[in-house]
């Protein structure tokens, strides 16, 4: 399934302002903008504040309130770095960011354990066939991750 485009990172922080309101958590959000301010920028020569094409890159920083704790890091090269409960999931393509996040605070993520190979695992679907997972390791296990684990 295809989600919605999002063409900038400012349309990227509307839509995740927008799933904060539809679960009535708080966002806190600290922006970036200029290549001299972005943390990966490799287009733009040093000290420059335009990448070479004349453009002015833009990352923001998304801290939402509640259980889970959750942050996202939007990156000018229209991915994302999501946060849950301390399990880090990088490169969440930009347009799937609201998905990602629906799906965390509407009780669809979970966490998946299995005896061999032995582990953790929270994840975290999105409608079609899209699925993200990434390891837990013990000492993360918080009390939402706990409340959300399924055995295998």
């Amino acid at each position: 399934m295809t989600h919605p485009h999002l063409p900038t990172t400012e349309a990227a922080v509307t839509a995740v302002r927008e799933v904060a309101q539809a679960y009535d958590l708080e966002a806190t959000v600290a922006d970036d903008i200029g290549a001299d301010r972005t943390s990966r920028r490799e287009s733009a020569g040093a000290f420059a504040v335009t990448d070479a094409d004349g453009s002015l890159p833009h990352e923001a920083f998304i801290e939402l309130g509640g259980a889970p704790a959750v942050t996202v890091q939007l990156f000018p090269e229209d991915d994302a770095r999501i946060t849950v409960d301390g399990v880090v999931f990088d490169d969440v393509p930009r347009d799937s960011v609201p998905a990602f996040l629906r799906s965390v605070y509407g009780g669809m993520a979970y966490v998946k354990g299995r005896f061999f190979p032995p582990g953790q695992w929270l994840v975290v679907p999105l409608p079609g066939d899209e699925t993200y997972k990434e390891l837990v390791p013990r000492a993360l296990l918080s009390p939402w991750l706990s409340r959300n684990f399924r055995s295998a």
